[in-house]
């Protein structure tokens, strides 16, 4: 059984992720702290008296969930307004790791001997990179971001979204050949 201090910790390392993965997906910032804080409460509430090494998988799923809610609350919300259309598929590349470029970013920051120049380009490419990762479909975002991000396997990632993990594997080869097709029309090589 987790403690609190485990389930402190856990949440503490979760935080920033959770962020910009609901960040990714909902694409207001106010809506993905919410979002956030809910899933967070509730993993607390309900399931803070698990093991420690289940928290992980409960949490993406939680989030999941509470992502998922978001949306069906906007739609009834806009329902008067306006016809909410499914995102289209994209297609994308494989051999990209999101999770290593925020680290060497994470890293590089600071390093003597970069220059403004390297560390501007830096800056906009992953700016750029962010911005192609909100234009992907929900479900592509999703299971990219577990995969690359949260850096789940495929099974783990089949569970959190419910889905099978030819259904992941699809999303996130779908999304790496979005995203590297968008970026090399600008001319950016990962």
């Amino acid at each position: 059984m987790a403690t609190e201090k485990e389930l402190s910790e856990f949440l503490r390392s979760v935080e920033k992720r959770a962020f910009k993965r609901s960040y990714y997906h909902v694409r207001d910032k106010e809506a993905a702290l919410d979002i956030v804080q809910d899933s967070m409460l509730k993993l607390a509430q309900h399931y803070g008296a698990n093991p420690p090494a289940e928290l992980p998988m409960l949490f993406q799923r939680i989030l999941s969930n509470t992502t998922l809610d978001w949306f069906r609350r906007q739609k009834t919300r806009n329902a008067h307004f306006t016809n909410l259309s499914d995102l289209s598929a994209a297609d994308g590349q494989e051999d990209f790791d999101l999770l290593e470029i925020w680290d060497s970013q994470e890293q590089n920051r600071g390093i003597e001997g970069e220059s403004a120049q390297d560390s501007l380009e830096r800056a906009q490419i992953l700016q750029e990179l962010e911005s192609h990762i909100m234009e992907l479909p929900g479900r592509q975002r999703e299971a990219f971001l577990m995969r690359y991000w949260e850096e789940m396997d495929v099974a783990e990632t089949a569970a959190a979204m419910g889905c099978s993990e030819g259904s992941v594997k699809t999303h996130c080869s779908r999304a790496v050949q979005a995203l590297s097709k968008a970026l090399s029309a600008k001319g950016i090589r990962l």
